[in-house]
Parts: C-alpha cells; structure tokens; sequence
C-alpha cells in the first residue's frame, strides 16, 4: 500500500519550490500586498513543510518494511554518444535524509516566524529558505551524479544569497563571498569527477557506477584502477569544502554572519552534511582504496582536533557552535575513512538535530539580548558580556544544556551512542588516531559547558554596569559577566513559537540515541536489511565506553571547576596557574591556528603575482603589438608621401622592392 505512493514523491521538493515561487513572484510584482500578507505566506509554507514531513515519515516507513528502493528515471538530454537522465531515487539512505531536511526545516520556520517578523526582508527571507530546502531535497534524491551536481550547485547559491542576507553590513558581504569563492575550488573538483567517470562508464548513475567498478576490480585492470583513485581524490576535494575539512574550513565560521536561523539549518544540520552525503554514495567505491581512506581519516581526525581547540578560545556564541560543527564534521569524516559507514551516518543525524537546537538556542539568546546589549554582533553575541541568564530565559536554559550534553557524549543523550559508536569503530582500525578524537571529545565537553556556564550560569566574573555599554567593554576578552539585575531592561524568555521549535528539535537529541546502541542495531538493519547486525558484547565494550564517559565527564568537570562560581578548594590556583602556563598555547587556539592568517597571505601572495603577470602582460606583450603597429603606422605615414599616381614610378618601386626582398631572402 505504502509503496503505491511512491509515484508522488516527486512533490517533497516540488512544494518548497512551489512556495519559493509564490514568494518571490509576490515581491517582483505585487511587493506591497506580499509585505502585508507575510502572516499568510509563512503559514502556507509551514503547512507545505508539513506535507513534505509526512511523505518523508511515509518513505521512511516503506523502506523500514523493507520495500525495494525506488527508481524514477526520465531522459533528459539524449544525442548519438551522450545521454543524461533527470528522476527520483529513494532507498533507505535517502528516506533518513529526507526526514532530517523536512524536520529541522519546519523547526527552522517555526522559529523563524517569531526572530525575522520584523525584518523587511521576511518574505525575501522565507523565499531563499524554500528554495535552499527544495535543492537539498532534490540533491538527496538524485539517482545520479550530474543532477546531484545541479542541486549541489543550487544550495551553494542558496548559502551566498541567505549568508549575505543582510548585504548592508560589510562583513556579511565579504562572508557570503568568501563561502562562495571557497566551495568553488572544490567544485571544480566536482565537476572534473563527474567527467572522468563519465568518460570510463559512459553514464553517471550511482548504479551503473558501483557495477562498473566491482567488475574492473574483478579484472584487476590496474591502469583504469589508478585513474579510477584520482578521481576519488577530486571528488574528496568537494567534499572537503563542502563539509568544510581542513584547510577549507574558514568559510564556515565567518558565514555566521547570516540570521541564527540559517546557522541552524544549513551550516549546521543540511548544507554541510551535503559532502558526507555524497561520500556515502560514493562509499562502495571509496572503500576500496586503503591509501585513501587512510588520508580521509588522517584529515578528518585533524579537523576534529583543530576545531574543537580553535573554540575553546572563541568569544563569539555563534562561532563557538561554527567550530563546534568543523570538529564534529571532522569526526563523521574520521569515521568514513575508517569504514564505519553506519557508525559515521548516525553520528551525523545525532549531530544535526542536537546542533540545530544549540543554534536556535543561541538565536533566542542573541535575540532577547538585544534590548539590553545592543544590535552590534561584537556585543549580543559575546558570551563573556552574558550570565545567569537562566535566570531570565529557563526553558531557553534547559534545551540548551540538553543540546550541550548531547555534543559533549553525555550519556543517555543521543551524541553519546553515535560518538561511542565511532570511537570503538575507529579504535579497531586506527588506534593513533583514535586518541587524538578521544582527547578531542574532552576538549568538546569543555568549551560546550564552558559557553552554557558563561552564558547561562553564575561565575565569579560579575560586574556591575549602571550605564550604556560602551564599544570597549563590549570588546573585551576580560571575563566580565553583566548584572542584569542592574540594568533598566531585563532579557526575557523566548516567546511561544521558538520555544515549540526548540521543544521539538530537543526530543531526537534525548532520543535519536537509542536506535543504535550496543544492545540493538536498528539502524544499522535498517541501512542493510539483508545484513543481520549481531549486538555487541556489552561485556567486552564495558572498559572502552567508561573511557570514553571518563574523557567527556573530565571536560565537563574542568569547565565547571573553571567557570564556576562556588569556592572550590584550588580554584583560583587552577585559574592562575593555566593562566600563565598555557599562554602560548592559548594564543595559538585565539588565533584559530593562524589559517585564516595564512589564507590571507596565501590571497596576498597571490593578488601580487597576478599583478606582475598583468602588468607583464600590458607591457610585453601590449608592447609588441603597440609598437608592431606603431611601426606600419610609422611606415605608411612615410610611404605616402612617395604616392605620386604615376603607374610608371609604380611598377619601378615595385620591381626594386620585390629585387631587394630576394636579394636578402636567398
């Protein structure tokens, strides 16, 4: 019965887009009454996600019963040696993904009704987010590479357009610009992928693809095999931008200068996801090159790493919850390059849903501080002009210490199962690198309990501010916490809307969890339903699971021996003491080991070189062609004056010219 729907599914993405060109038909032709309607526009598309939700749940049951994937090709373009087809591809893979995008989608309007209501650009707002959530569907339901291309095109337009949302502000500007020109690189790479496999199979799909490969490794053709491996690496290479792996990962936190809702939905649960996603359709292929799944871990477990110790240091909310996101996505990829396919998608799915909660949450904070902070980023968002805000905003509180215990691997919290999962997996295959992202989960529990402790809790870095807050305290690294109560104005609870979004969004981060655990492999089963997953001995993964509870609770016990406000016996040693010890080593975390310094001169050295080879050019070769014509100018402006109309004094000069040219030639 379930199955019979599937001939409309093409209506998942097809209603976002539909609302899409509502929307921005509305503004291009009847903008007055599409601002006044804007009530009625943001329900319409509420209810269209809806619709979209319970066609994905639809979907996803019919692929938990085991009904056969789904496949709906058309031809697009067809000649005599090229065909390229257009359809729909469901399997379970894409039935969890399509959950995931219409879930935290609706959760993201929701919300956005309440943070973007009286911003001019709502309706221009609720159009891009449509379309960015229409091209994320289409991108995970594409049965081939050409048309994943097309929509991986289309969400990257999607990002320039909603990070430069508010375009006035210099800096979102140069940060939707930034993310733009990044990811290019890796969609070149892409792109010249999508060639090379086009070239050796003659097709483009998934199927065809994976079929062509087991029968070259069967042949054992070593030549197709090695351009078979470089192609891999430039499809990586978009991959690494896409989910912003090291040293492409810059863009992704100066892109928070786009609205808190877009931070939740596409550098958080979606767009970022894209590039995993499409490791995991490639993953049949991938796995079969040990070198270089060696290389993906290497560079994931380093992103991990360089992520979470680049936000142990930031004072930016939002920016702490960007390389909260590059660490984590490091993790899923650490994970893919050791094999762990189910392990690495679970954690993403875990991961989404908890940092989309952690991002809203943030927004409703930077929201409600606002009236007592001022609009300025430099002020609203920075945690250390934050404090005991739960005092003010409880509910606010709790969903986002939920949020932070599940990133933080706090069980019973669902990142805890998936974090677990990977760190098993990834000891049994790579055992030095399985240290390194065990440290790195104890640096995550740290700085995520130290921002909802600085922001939410009492600390000892109180003071008093009786007047308006000036640009210098609003800047300064010094931890000096507000008394709100001092103030005139008092932030406040978020209101209904936000509150249902975060509420939502805050029941698969308690328990996501547990439909993959030691005891039951559900997920696992569902990926691969011929595949019966055995459960693993608790017995024997007891010892490595209270390691890995040790690490994440010593984290947290750090920051909340650090942060906090009670008389601790040694605390203000311990202060003291990091303090001064640790002085280069937190200049290197400050400066976010200086990536963003050497792009810069990476970019400098490169706009000098490109001048010397314009003016190389100007005046080399401009030069040769400029005197080259200026010589025949030179020489007919002499030559006229010989012009005397006589035919004899012609022919002779003829004769004598055509003489000399001889003479000198032979």
């Amino acid at each position: 019965m379930i199955y019979s729907l599937y001939f409309v599914s093409w209506l998942i993405p097809f209603i976002p887009f539909l609302n899409f060109l509502i929307g921005i038909t509305g503004l291009l032709f009847f903008q007055k009454a599409t601002q006044n309607l804007r009530n009625l526009y943001s329900t319409f598309s509420l209810v269209g996600m809806v619709g979209a939700f319970l066609l994905s749940c639809t979907f996803l049951l019919s692929q938990y019963n085991q009904d056969p994937p789904y496949t709906l090709t058309l031809e697009w373009l067809k000649t005599s040696n090229i065909l390229l087809e257009m359809g729909l591809f469901i399997d379970p893979l894409t039935s969890c993904m399509l959950v995931l995008v219409t879930s935290v989608g609706f959760c993201v309007m929701l919300y956005t009704i309440n943070y973007m209501f009286y911003d001019y650009g709502f309706v221009r707002f609720f159009s891009y987010l449509n379309l960015f959530i229409a091209s994320m569907i289409g991108l995970v339901m594409s049965p081939n590479l050409v048309q994943l291309y097309f929509f991986w095109e289309l969400i990257g337009i999607c990002s320039f357009l909603l990070v430069g949302f508010w375009f006035t502000r210099p800096t979102a500007a140069d940060a939707c610009q930034k993310a733009f020109v990044v990811n290019r690189v890796g969609d070149c790479g892409f792109f010249l992928g999508i060639l090379g496999f086009y070239y050796l199979t003659g097709s483009s799909s998934f199927i065809t693809l994976r079929n062509f490969f087991y029968a070259i490794n069967e042949t054992g053709d070593a030549v197709t095999l090695f351009w078979i491996g470089v192609l891999c690496f430039c499809f990586f290479l978009s991959i690494m931008t896409k989910s912003a792996q090291i040293p492409f990962h810059i863009w992704l936190p100066d892109a928070m200068e786009g609205p808190t809702p877009i931070s939740a939905l596409i550098h958080a649960a979606t767009l970022v996801t894209a590039g995993v996603f499409l490791f995991g359709r490639l993953f049949s292929v991938f796995n079969q090159f040990p070198e270089f799944m060696s290389f993906v871990a290497i560079i994931g477990t380093a992103t991990a790493f360089v992520g979470a110790t680049s936000a142990v240091r930031q004072t930016d909310l939002k920016k702490v919850l960007a390389y909260s996101t590059i660490s984590q996505l490091g993790y899923i990829v650490m994970g893919l390059g050791s094999g762990l396919y189910t392990a690495s998608l679970f954690h993403l799915f875990t991961h989404a849903y908890s940092k989309a909660l952690l991002f809203l949450t943030a927004g409703s904070v930077i929201q409600n501080a606002e009236p007592v902070l001022g609009f300025n980023p430099a002020k609203n968002q920075n945690i250390y002009l934050m404090g005991n805000l739960k005092k003010y905003m409880p509910l606010t509180s709790f969903f986002f210490l939920v949020g932070t215990c599940s990133l933080s691997g706090i069980p019973p919290f669902a990142g805890f199962w998936s974090k677990d999962d990977l760190l098993f997996g990834v000891l049994e295959n790579h055992t030095s690198l399985w240290f390194v992202a065990w440290l790195t989960a104890g640096i995550t529990s740290f700085y995520m309990f130290k921002i909802y402790f600085v922001t939410f809790e009492e600390t000892k870095f109180d003071f008093t501010l009786k007047g308006p807050l000036t640009k210098d305290q609003a800047t300064t690294p010094a931890m000096v916490n507000l008394n709100f109560d001092e103030l005139p104005i008092q932030p406040t609870e978020s209101k209904r809307n936000t509150l249902i979004a975060l509420g939502l969004l805050c029941v698969p981060t308690i328990f996501l969890g547990f439909i993959q655990t030691p005891f039951a492999n559900y997920f696992n089963t569902f990926l691969f339903p011929n595949h019966l997953a055995e459960s693993e001995n608790f017995g024997e993964l007891l010892p490595f699971i209270l390691i890995s509870i040790f690490i994440s609770v010593l984290g947290a016990g750090s920051s909340i021996f650090y942060y906090s406000s009670s008389n601790l016996p040694f605390q203000e040693i311990l202060r003291n003491s990091a303090g001064s010890a640790f002085t280069t080593i937190k200049t290197l975390f400050q400066n976010k080991w200086f990536f963003d310094f050497i792009g810069m001169q990476f970019i400098g050295g490169y706009k000098r070189f490109s001048s010397f080879i314009a003016q190389f050019d100007q005046l080399f070769f401009d030069g040769i062609v400029n005197f080259t014509s200026l010589g025949t100018i030179s020489i007919g402006e002499s030559l006229k004056y010989t012009t005397t109309g006589s035919l004899q004094v012609s022919l002779v000069l003829f004769v004598i010219a055509y003489n000399l040219f001889f003479y000198f030639m032979f």
